[in-house]
């Protein structure tokens, strides 16, 4: 009897071709145990999430009286109320805008699927800070971009390389996290904004600015968005969310954008999932009416510098002799880099068997990645628990013998 072998089904997008699962996921996953201190995972700390504000928030949502408009379709702009809210902070930020400039997304991730889904053709150029954010990284790639570093420096992106950038590859966009850039930690001061704004005016550049931290700052004085300079109000479109300063289990994220693109873009977001979900916008607008933000902030600020600050106090004494690490003055990350010969993902693994885990830079550049690099956040674990982590991952390289530094010596 002969078997006939059933027709396979057609192949998956080609797009699917150059992108891989986030190593920085596969990392979390190996952290599940409770034992692990992790300073891999780039997450609010869930002890001090509102819980109890957006639980209230949750119930008057569904109330009987609000049920109906709570469980119905919305538009897909997004909640009006929520909208002239999140319009405020921006404002208060130093970037006037009006609610009719906003677009709600589910989670800021959504934002740049719609940046990409409306700039984006196969083999169009994207320029980035090197290293970047992993997931933008991941959202372009899948839209068939080509992704092009821009020099950086400590102070983040140079503009000035930017022309010379621009003339070879002809980019769509310029994409940037500009305050306590993940996963840098680093910030571009206010020069190289106004300069960076000067710049992609007279050569026609939009501008995606990715603004996720700039509340959690610690030290210093905030700085205005980069889409607030002069020439770069009608070429930005700057992206935030909730996810940082109220929870990320909401899933609420929003864009602002000129009126040459903002139409196309929510035309994407219709086509995507018609709109975020109505119920976590309107508890989100509940929470934002019931509460002083800015006071949760503040107070998530005072803990998450005393985090900050016992990472690093002992970052020196934990990594190997000669590695260097930054200071930022806001955000969830510290980076730091290890000597000549070491290598981040080896000593990953030898972490690991202590119970500490990082996440070795390499992921996170466009082109030659730099293998000594690590990324180190700090917001999930009080600050004794900080230190017990640090003593781990020391542990996990004093105890190798068989690491050497250039010199021969013994590490």
């Amino acid at each position: 009897m002969m078997i006939v072998m059933p027709t396979p089904p057609p192949p998956l997008s080609s797009r699917l071709g150059d992108v891989r699962s986030s190593p920085v996921r596969d990392i979390l996953e190996l952290t599940q145990r409770a034992e692990v201190i992790s300073f891999a995972g780039g997450l609010p700390a869930p002890e001090l999430f509102p819980a109890e504000l957006i639980a209230d928030a949750f119930a008057r949502t569904l109330a009987p009286t609000a049920a109906a408009r709570a469980l119905q379709y919305s538009s897909t702009e997004g909640d009006p109320a929520l909208r002239e809210l999140l319009a405020e902070r921006l404002c208060s930020r130093g970037l006037v805008c009006s609610a009719g400039e906003l677009l709600v997304t589910t989670g800021s991730q959504q934002a740049l699927g719609l940046v990409a889904a409306v700039l984006l053709d196969p083999g169009d150029v994207v320029l980035v800070e090197n290293p970047s954010y992993l997931a933008a990284l991941q959202s372009f790639g899948f839209a068939g971009a080509r992704l092009e570093p821009v020099a950086c420096d400590e102070a983040g992106l140079d503009p000035e390389a930017l022309p010379a950038r621009i003339a070879e590859h002809a980019p769509k966009f310029l994409y940037l996290v500009p305050t306590f850039q993940n996963p840098t930690g680093r910030t571009m001061p206010a020069a190289r904004r106004a300069r960076l704004a000067q710049i992609a005016a007279d050569h026609g550049l939009w501008i995606i600015e990715d603004d996720p931290y700039g509340e959690l700052r610690y030290d210093g004085e905030p700085l205005a968005p980069i889409g607030s300079h002069a020439g770069a109000a009608d070429r930005t479109v700057t992206i935030s969310s909730l996810s940082k300063v109220l929870a990320p289990g909401l899933r609420i994220g929003w864009l602002r954008a000129p009126a040459a693109i903002l139409g196309p873009l929510t035309i994407a977001k219709q086509a995507a999932d018609l709109h975020t979900s109505t119920v976590d916008q309107l508890a989100a607008r509940t929470s934002l009416q019931a509460a002083d933000l800015d006071l949760h902030v503040a107070n998530l600020c005072r803990e998450y510098r005393r985090r900050r600050d016992a990472l690093l106090a002992g970052l020196a004494d934990a990594l190997p002799p000669g590695s260097t690490h930054n200071h930022p003055d806001g955000g969830m990350f510290v980076w730091a880099r290890l000597p000549i010969g070491w290598d981040a993902e080896e000593l990953l693994r030898a972490a690991l068997k202590h119970d500490v885990a990082f996440v070795p830079g390499y992921p996170f550049y466009a082109r030659e990645p730099d293998p000594r690099t690590l990324r180190l956040s700090f917001t999930t674990h009080a600050p004794h628990e900080i230190v017990a982590g640090l003593e781990r991952l020391r542990r996990s390289w004093t105890a190798r013998t068989d690491w050497t530094d250039p010199t021969g010596a013994a590490p």
